[in-house]
């Protein structure tokens, strides 16, 4: 059976905000709407499901989020999520200049969680905590082809 990854979903506080973001550091805007009904509350498994969402698209069309604002039920608030926690744990993106997606995600008011790393002469790379605390890898190539 052929199997390929439709996209990643992601439930944010201001979905706005998030689509700020995420656009800035290059991803667009395939679409939005508002979602609800019985096949909405079925296909999620929630009654009464009602959400804004956001599909965006990275630049080289192969990787899609989908973002997620819940209108009902009420979102659940929960400490940020930690890299160590079993679960969802982050969503990673290729940055041609890490500097310079690093001062995009500044502007928002996403820092590293640490500081920015360097896997041997592979890669700098570094965990941002973005809009409502998701957790962004972002990874710049040091030998570019």
């Amino acid at each position: 059976m052929p199997i390929r990854l439709e996209n990643v979903a992601v439930a944010v506080r201001d979905l706005d905000a998030a689509i700020a973001f995420f656009t800035d550091l290059g991803l667009t805007v395939l679409g939005r709407d508002t979602v609800s009904g019985e096949w909405c509350d079925t296909a999620v498994g929630l009654d009464g499901n009602h959400a804004k969402i956001a599909m965006l698209q990275t630049p080289d069309g192969h990787g899609r989020l989908e973002l997620f604002e819940y209108l009902h039920p009420d979102a659940i608030e929960t400490e940020p999520t930690m890299p160590n926690e079993i679960g969802m744990h982050r969503v990673a993106f290729s940055v041609d200049d890490l500097d310079e997606a690093l001062a995009i995600a500044a502007r928002h008011g996403c820092h590293p969680l640490r500081g920015v790393g360097q896997y041997e002469d592979v890669y700098r790379l570094t965990y941002v905590r973005g809009p409502s605390g998701i957790i962004v890898m972002l990874a710049e190539e040091l030998q570019k082809q």
